[in-house]
């Protein structure tokens, strides 16, 4: 059989993985009885004119893989295999719908609410302050990430520091923990509650985390909203034990809760042992009429408040940086019961992230964009006003880096869609942010994000929206 064994020149596939293929193909057709003896090495070698050691190379891989044993003095033998059905059927297609395409994007705009502007990220800064972590961090770089199930301490010192500056958190570094994003931080979190908790979130709301705790079998209903923010009515009626809001920007809607609205979330929080508030900070650091509103864990005297938090927004969505505060008491069940997880952030990324925070890189970057997505948001209200006219309502403006607009127009969300996809716009609806159940108004709401939208872009993004709205 061996004698078949063809050999080529081909440069990009060596000899013996030539001869260990050819071989390896012969043994799942039964070509060989099985304990059949091979050709010794040098037999094998001279009668396909190439070296020994290309025959040993072949041999050695199918040993390893366990298509052949060796006997000490005696040679190789054939293993004993059960008949393989069909060893060298061709790969079966994919079912179409689950083929991955990577559509060109090229001459499209985005009023994507979920990204950020890569164009302007300080990419030299950061590459750095990835250098100096290289240089100066050697030893957390070496280390087993197992000793880092928080985050690294330094950095979470960091963090610590720049939450209370900013954003009037409490905490030590010890009740931080950082993982590679929002979702892998509630999976651990819901660990932490008690069995048969009842979750509540806000309706609309982030669709993303509501399916995740489905998921996990989680009980979840949803609250509506009133001009506050998560209706505090229903809160009691419901009677969850798990709060899950984003009072400084309600997302998508926008709405700012007000300091009476987060004090009546507190006192309830305070009313029975396991209820809990989940506050997302998801893009806190962006606000443009006043300043920054300061969290509710900042405000909290009950230990009830679960603070999260992301560098998503401010920097980069490819970098997967996020962390919560974690009330003392949950702290300690963490601890005893999911202290044994690794750490999901890049351990170069979370030290990058310290330079860049103390060398102020991080607020200087923070302070620009902060200009150039108040000029978006400013010029793109502008348009918006100037096309529409009475045809729409924009909410929720005053911070964050999307807001909410209601049309008046015959046509519905769905045909709206298809006409922005074919104009190359990208352009999501409220119905995304839907729950539990969608109300089709008559009046389409769209969610707009502009911060991957250039100013220059801006006139042409509003024209294509009008026509995919109400022009022809």
């Amino acid at each position: 059989m061996l004698s078949l064994i063809n050999l080529s020149n081909q440069k990009d596939d060596y000899i013996y993985r030539q001869i260990y293929k050819q071989i390896k193909k012969e043994i799942l057709l039964n070509h060989f009885l099985p304990n059949e003896k091979l050709p010794s090495k040098r037999e094998l070698a001279e009668s396909l004119h190439v070296s020994i050691n290309s025959v040993n190379g072949a041999y050695q891989q199918l040993l390893a893989e366990g298509y052949i044993y060796s006997v000490e003095r005696s040679g190789f033998f054939v293993e004993k295999l059960e008949k393989v059905p069909t060893p060298f059927s061709t790969l079966k297609p994919l079912n179409p719908n689950l083929v991955e395409r990577s559509e060109p994007k090229k001459d499209w705009i985005s009023f994507s609410h979920m990204s950020a502007d890569r164009s302007v990220f300080p990419f030299d800064s950061w590459l750095n302050c990835e250098h100096k972590a290289l240089k100066s961090k050697r030893t957390e770089l070496n280390d087993d990430s197992s000793r880092y199930p928080q985050g690294i301490y330094s950095v979470r010192c960091t963090i610590s520091r720049l939450l209370s500056i900013t954003r009037g958190v409490k905490c030590y570094p010890e009740q931080i923990v950082i993982g590679g994003g929002t979702q892998i931080l509630i999976q651990i979190l819901s660990h932490l509650f008690p069995e048969g908790s009842k979750y509540a979130m806000e309706e609309p709301g982030y669709s993303r985390i509501y399916q995740l705790l489905k998921l996990q079998h989680a009980d979840v209903t949803s609250i509506e909203l009133d001009h506050k923010g998560i209706a505090i009515s229903e809160i009691i009626k419901q009677d969850p034990n798990i709060l899950y809001i984003t009072p400084s920007h309600q997302f998508p809607t926008g709405i700012v809760m007000p300091i009476s609205r987060r004090i009546q979330l507190l006192n309830w929080s305070s009313q029975a042992k396991n209820r809990y508030i989940i506050e997302d900070d998801y893009d806190s650091e962006f606000k443009y009429q006043s300043d920054a509103i300061p969290s509710i864990q900042g405000l909290d005297t009950f230990d009830k408040v679960i603070y999260m938090g992301t560098f998503s927004k401010s920097l980069l969505p490819g970098l997967r940086i996020s962390y919560m505060v974690l009330p003392r008491h949950l702290l300690q069940s963490f601890r005893e019961s999911e202290g044994f997880l690794m750490q999901t952030c890049n351990v170069l990324a979370q030290l990058a992230l310290q330079e860049f925070i103390d060398s102020g890189e991080y607020q200087k970057h923070i302070k620009r964009m902060k200009q150039i997505y108040s000029e978006r948001q400013t010029r793109l209200i502008k348009e918006l006003n100037g096309r529409f006219g009475k045809n729409i309502a924009i909410h929720g403006a005053n911070a964050g880096l999307h807001f909410m607009c209601t049309f008046k127009a015959e046509r519905s969300i769905e045909d709206i869609l298809n006409r922005a996809e074919q104009k190359k716009l990208e352009l999501y609806s409220i119905k995304r942010c839907c729950l539990t159940h969608y109300h089709p108004s008559k009046k389409p709401v769209f969610i707009l994000g502009f911060a991957n939208l250039p100013l220059e872009r801006i006139e042409e993004g509003v024209d294509r929206l009008y026509r995919s709205v109400i022009g022809p």
